[in-house]
């Protein structure tokens, strides 16, 4: 998706790669870009499933997700009462 210098939103438009040559450097920014993100979320899953293995994530979320804690209904003061109490 390309965005235009001076154009509003409406007119951005889907390029092919081969067809910016001319933005080289930036199709290559952009890459990078992604890449770093890419790399940055696998590592924060690799972390997550290591805790999830070591059954810390278990005990963290099985009490929001039986009970729908996680909903928004709750106050974030009252789900810190409930988490305490069902961790006991």
């Amino acid at each position: 998706m390309v965005q235009w210098k001076r154009f509003t939103a409406e007119q951005n438009s889907w390029k092919k790669e081969e067809d910016l040559e001319n933005a080289r450097e930036l199709v290559e920014e952009f890459k990078e870009k992604i890449n770093a993100e890419v790399r940055k979320q696998e590592k924060l899953d690799m972390a997550e499933e290591k805790d999830f293995r070591r059954g810390k994530l278990f005990r963290r979320y099985t009490a929001r997700m039986l009970y729908r804690w996680d909903n928004g209904k709750f106050k974030k003061e009252y789900l810190k009462k409930l988490e305490k109490n069902w961790n006991r």
